[in-house]
């Protein structure tokens, strides 16, 4: 059975490329939304700022949030570390235990970013 090959043509034009006409994203821009997008990209973590959503004022104690995920508490706090460094919530200590409360707008503002510099894209 023969194979019919297409021929190899040029593709090198001047008119192939167009004008970079928006704002782009600087490097560090990009390594810093990565991050963030990463602490983002976790199960445990989406399901974590979900809990403390639905609590009431979007703020929940560590002991109310390890049964619904049933993970151990250390690796709840490490998730929960991981979610506040990235700014989604913030860490208060009370006596023993910590809350932890959502940040109004985190999630909007990420999505804001990248629509400046994403917009483009359908």
């Amino acid at each position: 059975m023969a194979l019919d090959l297409l021929p190899v043509t040029s593709t090198a034009s001047t008119d192939c490329c167009s004008p970079v006409t928006g704002s782009t994203m600087s490097a560090e821009d990009a390594e810093r939304t990565a991050r963030t997008l990463k602490a983002l990209a976790d199960p445990a973590r989406l399901r974590l700022l979900s809990i403390i959503a639905a609590h009431d004022g979007g703020e929940a104690c560590v002991c109310d949030l390890t049964e619904p995920v049933r993970l151990s508490q250390p690796t709840v706090s490490h998730h929960l570390k991981v979610l506040t460094e990235a700014g989604f919530v913030t860490r208060e200590k009370r006596g023993v235990w910590a809350y932890y409360t959502l940040v109004p707008d985190a999630v909007g503002e990420l999505g804001a970013h990248l629509r400046l510099h994403l917009g483009g894209v359908r």
